[in-house]
């Protein structure tokens, strides 16, 4: 049986449909109201003449389906199979970025973290947080004022003596017996789900009554505090209600194509204001159907996602958008719209986000060169940094088996390489082959003496290697005391970005990305410029050696050929005149002799300087 007349047997009901090509491979996931109808439409010769459906229909040697009940149940299956196999005919979504959770974890003594991903594990999860960086200040907060850490301690035991987040009072150390009660610590806990669930009425109650309490008592600090924390959470309140009177949570679509290419982009509104916006490209888009793009685009983009903002503002409409919004109301519980405004700042909006897709094409397609802020500012974003950082500040180690170890830092600084600001550093103090203590030891020399001399630390500290070498390096650094620094390292092959404190998160960025072409030529000049220093003194070394073996020649007297002639190539070249200038006419003349045997008698000067070997 053909696969036409296969495609003509499918029962006229709503279900999903999968053509496989040879071994069974999923090529097309797709889903219908009418299985028979859908499905024998791509034997139709106009479809049949376009590139995609002749290709797909070409290779397809199979076509299987599986039956539902309505359409809404046909959208969540297909997204789940497209998800699972991600076949090569459909509209695949890849995202640059996703936004950050905080989750607060279902333990005895629970504990806050930002992560970027959501997982049935009993925690609680607020978010997401535009942009990315306020996820990240809220923790902070939670670690100032309610001493709710983030640490990675097991809490099931006793500790002897608490971490450093305690002393630095980031956390109230329930792993040490008596330094909290469990009836403390709940509280804290309360406090900061009134804080994360936006409770902020209750939970300035509450504060107020223990600082009073506090006041009455005479601990006037405890109650300072507590002012403190009051006056912030009133703030946040004052701000929530102000935007609250601007505006629905909106999201706005728009798209730029030149298929195969295509560059969309997403502005996120809440409370009225644009707080961020999203990109994705695409390489692969041959036959381009606009509408089939955007009911994929949306489906894939929403369907997984724990938030769903009440509108959805798209270019075009498409033909499963009524069935999409039902779906994605019963997953809100609370009506979802998807529309095309066509006038007025909705409008303007949309043509907004139109705009800025075909200026992210330019960008990532035509080789468009992005400024130095530009990149600053993307680079605060992708790996969450507090600020743009301005000088990057990237280290590498180098050594053949455990000898001759070096490392090497090179300067990024404001969009260029900063040469001046280049360093090489011996390793004196590890034995053996040990990465990572190289690493700790480089990084502990280079900033300690950076505090001793007053200087300021750079806005990110980049580390060739992966979470070990990532680990070291931040070991170095709290052994200074040194615990806000911004650390990420850049793994080799798969080139994935783990930043410090979200090592289970790492940062994938495609192969356009300007923010990983700027650290991929960051860590390859600290690689070379290690690998050269390394070269040099292993040579040096060699040479050193095996001048040694000339009788008559000791190590002072290499000393000073390497000092004057540079290296062991410049031993080899130098002429007798050039010896003599550097050790001496007796050492010079049995140097050049066992490079080059005897001189002849009477033999001009300027040809025995020519010769080579």
């Amino acid at each position: 049986m053909d696969l036409r007349e296969k495609a003509s047997r499918l029962p006229p009901l709503p279900g999903v449909y999968l053509y496989k090509g040879d071994g069974g491979q999923v090529l097309y996931v797709g889903k219908a109201k009418n299985l028979h109808n859908r499905v024998r439409s791509y034997f139709a010769e106009d479809k049949l003449a376009e590139a995609k459906t002749g290709t797909l229909i070409q290779e397809a040697r199979e076509v299987e389906y599986i039956l539902v009940d309505n359409e809404k149940e046909a959208l969540a299956l297909e997204n789940n199979l497209i998800k699972q196999w991600k076949p090569r005919f459909n509209v695949l979504l890849r995202d640059d970025k996703t936004y950050p959770y905080i989750k607060l974890t279902h333990e005895k003594y629970p504990r806050v973290y930002v992560t970027r991903r959501v997982t049935k594990d009993g925690s609680t999860y607020y978010g997401p947080y535009f942009p990315g960086n306020l996820a990240y200040r809220l923790v902070h907060f939670i670690h100032r004022f309610f001493q709710v850490p983030s640490c990675k301690v097991d809490l099931t035991r006793r500790h002897p003596q608490p971490c450093l987040q305690y002393h630095i009072h980031g956390c109230r150390g329930p792993c040490v017996e008596g330094l909290t009660s469990d009836e403390e610590y709940a509280r804290a806990i309360r406090q900061v789900r009134l804080l994360l669930e936006g409770r902020h009425k209750d939970l300035i109650a509450e504060l107020r009554g223990h600082m009073e309490q506090a006041s009455d008592q005479m601990r006037f600090e405890q109650a300072a505090v507590l002012r403190d924390v009051i006056a912030t959470v009133e703030e946040v309140d004052q701000r929530q209600k102000m935007a609250a009177a601007e505006g629905e949570d909106t999201d706005i679509f728009g798209f730029y194509a030149e298929p195969p290419l295509v560059a969309a982009n997403v502005f996120h509104l809440r409370n009225g204001r644009i707080v961020d916006r999203r990109e994705f490209f695409w390489e692969d888009q041959a036959e381009f159907d606009p509408a089939e793009f955007c009911s994929a685009f949306l489906k894939q983009f929403y369907l997984d996602q724990p938030y769903i903002p009440a509108l959805v503002h798209v270019p075009l409409d498409f033909e499963d958008r009524e069935a999409l919004e039902e779906l994605l109301g019963e997953k809100r519980g609370r009506k979802v719209e998807i529309h095309t405004p066509q006038r007025g700042q909705k409008k303007a909006l949309l043509e907004l986000a139109a705009t800025n897709a075909k200026h992210l094409f330019d960008q990532r397609f035509r080789v468009m060169k992005p400024s130095s802020q530009a990149i600053q500012g993307a680079l605060q974003e992708l790996l969450n940094l507090p600020e743009p950082p301005r000088c990057i500040e990237c280290f590498d180690v180098s050594h053949t088996q455990g000898e001759e170890k070096v490392a090497s830092m090179v300067v990024w600084e404001d969009g260029r390489m900063k040469r001046s600001g280049y360093r090489k550093f011996i390793i004196r103090e590890v034995e053996g082959n040990d990465d990572f203590a190289c690493m700790r030891e480089v990084i502990r020399r280079r900033y300690a003496r950076l505090r001793e001399e007053g200087r300021p630390m750079p806005g990110l500290v980049l580390v060739d290697g992966g979470v070990g070498q990532l680990h070291a390096a931040a070991e170095a650094l709290e052994g200074l005391g040194i615990t806000d620094q911004p650390l990420a390292s850049i793994a080799k092959r798969e080139e994935w970005i783990y930043v410090y404190g979200q090592e289970e998160e790492p940062v994938v960025l495609d192969r356009f990305s300007p923010v990983l072409h700027l650290i991929e030529s960051v860590r390859d000049e600290a690689h070379r410029f290690a690998v050269t220093f390394h070269r040099s003194r292993r040579d040096a070394r060699r040479i050193g050696s095996e001048l040694e073996q000339i009788p008559g020649i000791g190590p002072k007297t290499v000393r000073k050929l390497l000092e004057r002639l540079g290296s062991a190539a410049g031993v080899r070249r130098a002429s007798l005149e050039e010896l003599t200038a550097a050790a001496g006419p007796a050492a010079a003349r049995k140097v050049h002799e066992h490079y080059r045997g005897p001189a002849s008698e009477g033999e001009p000067l300027d040809k025995r300087r020519n010769t080579t070997i």
